[in-house]
């Protein structure tokens, strides 16, 4: 008896089949961002504690679950939280306020979610990240890419227009320009010959990106805009603004390869190389 009660305690029958009931939280924060030169730049985001992080929070579910998702606005403006995909809208979340978001029946995949209220201006503050449903065990890996004009962004902070010429100088992904990306454990793909190992990205920013792998090709697993090239062997792998996509890679040898945008002032930083969107993969025998 006790072990039905605690399968029934994690898991129900709704109209939706067998699901797991996951309640979850995230908050809207305001703080600065610095870049690798010292620079600093206002910035916002959907972090997982009401303390800032230049992160966005990656919100993982599996397929099965039934999400009670809970949005916390921590900052003095209002804010949205919407999505692409998905469906998703909060409507409007006042200063010092949350509401509450059901989301079920996911398909695999990656999505996004931001800040719709204002759009794109909140977006580009930092209110882009990640939402990724699994029905998959294997190994995953996010990226979240952006690039910034920290003229615009500091414009749009000041409540200013900003200039039509849209100028970025800072290619981030997480919110880290390289060396930085490499220590981190969302980002930065570690594994074994042979895993089956999974790695989602979403372009947040404004500029087209062309994610190229070296030692390895990976298969599209799935694209939000391009549905039709899905099940592709590549190893260069475009994408656009607010686009989505899962590769699937399985190592064939081992070793540490970079992996870098083609778009070779991406990685830079501030016009210095390599501080932009650049990483490596560690592939241990």
């Amino acid at each position: 008896m006790k072990r039905s009660l605690f399968y029934l305690f994690f898991l129900s029958i709704g109209p939706y089949g067998l699901c797991n009931q996951i309640a979850d939280t995230i908050y809207i924060n305001q703080g600065v961002l610095q870049t690798f030169n010292g620079s600093t730049v206002a910035y916002k985001a959907f972090n997982r504690t009401v303390n800032f992080d230049k992160t966005n929070a990656v919100l993982t579910y599996s397929t099965i679950d039934t999400v009670a998702l809970t949005v916390v606005n921590n900052d003095m403006i209002p804010h949205e939280f919407s999505s692409l995909g998905l469906s998703l809208s909060s409507g409007i979340i006042v200063p010092g306020s949350q509401v509450n978001i059901s989301i079920h029946s996911v398909q695999d995949g990656t999505y996004i979610f931001h800040d719709a209220h204002d759009y794109p201006n909140n977006k580009n503050l930092g209110l882009a990240g990640m939402i990724v449903f699994k029905s998959s065990s294997a190994a995953s890996f996010y990226w979240n890419l952006k690039e910034l004009d920290t003229l615009w962004v500091n414009d749009l902070s000041n409540g200013v227009s900003p200039s039509t010429v849209y100028n970025p100088k800072f290619f981030l992904i997480n919110g880290n320009h390289n060396p930085d990306i490499n220590t981190d454990p969302l980002a930065r793909v570690i594994g074994n010959v042979g895993d089956t190992i999974l790695i989602h990205i979403s372009n947040t920013g404004n500029a087209s990106h062309s994610i190229h792998f070296h030692g390895y090709h990976l298969e599209l697993v799935q694209s939000s805009k391009h549905p039709y090239q899905e099940g592709r062997n590549k190893d260069t792998f475009p994408i656009h603004p607010m686009e989505t996509l899962t590769l699937q890679m399985v190592p064939h040898q081992p070793g540490e390869y970079p992996v870098h945008d083609h778009n070779l002032v991406a990685v830079t930083g501030a016009n210095l190389y390599p501080n932009g969107m650049f990483l490596t993969m560690l592939i241990n025998p």
